[in-house]
């Protein structure tokens, strides 16, 4: 089931992310997010388990993409593409582009975007603390 942000994903959500990013916990607060109007939290959740999210801001007319985490015991089970699919079926009318930034070197998450119709339109150098670059990927809807 795929559904917002409740209170009561908070610890799940924060486990998850501190796998994949030391400091996920310390850039998130999701009590800040939680009163934020722009910034959307999609959760794909089984048997009370949460076993992905997809964060993101949502102003008028764009959409940033901030992280998709899904855990690695359920990837390459359609969780990401699911999330992806839900956020664009559900997007408002005034919707005219969908952003993001991933890493260079993270190939099935390219993949990932490049299925849903993002193409790359520009590398951000040394965007990552490790000094990684990032490739700016986007997609314009038409509607």
């Amino acid at each position: 089931m795929i559904r917002g942000l409740k209170e009561s994903d908070i610890e799940q959500i924060h486990e998850l992310g501190n796998k994949l990013f030391p400091n996920f916990s310390k850039v998130n607060n999701f009590t800040f997010i939680e009163k934020n109007r722009f910034i959307k939290v999609l959760v794909y959740e089984e048997n009370e388990i949460i076993k992905g999210f997809l964060m993101f801001t949502e102003l008028d007319e764009t959409i940033d993409i901030l992280d998709i985490i899904v855990k690695s015991e359920f990837r390459n089970k359609n969780i990401a593409s699911c999330l992806m699919d839900y956020m664009i079926s559900n997007l408002k009318d005034s919707v005219k582009l969908l952003t993001l930034e991933v890493r260079k070197s993270n190939k099935p998450a390219i993949l990932l975007y490049k299925k849903f119709g993002f193409e790359i339109v520009n590398v951000r150098k040394k965007y990552y603390s490790d000094g990684e670059d990032a490739l700016l990927m986007g997609r314009r809807l038409e509607k």
